[in-house]
C-alpha cells in the first residue's frame, strides 16, 4: 500500500468543499439539498447495520460464506452499502485467530456499517500502536487474549474497508437474529472487543 491510498482530512475537506461549490455554481444542487443528502446518509449509518450483518452470518452458514467471499455483495443483500465505491472485506475471528482493524495513515472506516468512527480510532496513538503492539492495545480496551491466539491487524484504505466478524458467544443458540444483533458492539466490529 502506498501513501497515495490515503488522504489527509484537510485535503479531503478542500476537495469536498470545491466540489460542493462547483455543483452549486452550476445549479445542479442547492446547499440545502446537499445538507439533506448528507443528513440522510448519516441517518442510515449505524453500528446496528454491522450488527445485523453479523447476526445473519451467525445464523445462516450460506450467508456467512458469501460474506467472507465478497463482503460488499453480501452486505448489499441486506440493504447496506448501496452505491458505495469501497470494497468491503470481512475477516472472521476464530478460536485461534483474532482480527483488529486500523487505518494507519488516516481514518478509513466502513461508516455505513459501523456509524461514525470513535475518536480513539482516528487518534495517532491507536493508529501507530495497534500495529506494533496489538495485544497490549487490546488489553487496554479490556480484551485479554490467550497467547495461543494469533492477532492479525488489517489496514483499511480508501479502496478497501474492513469489518470483523466476531465469534458467536457460547450459549446463544436459542436467540433470534434480532437478539443476537443486540449483543454486537461497534468495538467488536473493529476488533477491540470480543462481542
Amino acid at each position: 500500500m502506498t501513501s497515495g491510498d490515503h488522504h489527509t482530512d484537510a485535503t479531503i475537506a478542500r476537495r469536498v468543499r470545491r466540489l460542493e461549490t462547483l455543483l452549486e455554481e452550476k445549479g445542479l444542487i442547492t446547499g440545502e439539498r446537499l445538507d439533506e443528502a448528507i443528513d440522510a446518509f448519516l441517518a442510515e449509518s449505524s453500528p446496528a447495520n454491522g450488527a445485523r450483518v453479523v447476526a445473519r452470518a451467525w445464523t445462516d452458514d450460506a450467508y456467512r460464506a458469501r460474506l467472507l467471499a465478497d463482503g460488499t455483495a453480501a452486505v448489499q443483500e441486506l440493504g447496506c452499502m448501496e452505491g458505495s465505491f469501497q470494497r468491503l472485506r470481512v475477516v472472521e475471528n476464530t478460536e485461534s485467530l483474532h482480527n483488529v482493524i486500523v487505518c494507519t495513515l488516516c481514518s478509513c472506516y466502513p461508516l455505513r456499517l459501523l456509524g461514525p468512527s470513535p475518536s480513539w480510532y482516528k487518534s495517532e496513538a491507536y493508529r501507530s500502536r495497534v500495529v506494533r503492539e496489538p495485544r497490549e492495545v487490546l488489553r487496554e480496551f479490556g480484551l485479554t487474549l490467550p497467547d495461543s491466539v494469533d492477532i492479525t491487524v488489517w489496514d483499511s484504505s480508501a479502496e478497501t474497508r474492513y469489518m470483523v466478524l466476531p465469534r458467536r458467544p457460547q450459549g446463544t443458540e436459542g436467540l433470534t437474529e434480532e437478539e443476537l444483533a443486540a449483543l454486537v458492539t461497534r468495538n467488536a466490529l473493529i476488533g477491540t472487543a470480543a462481542v
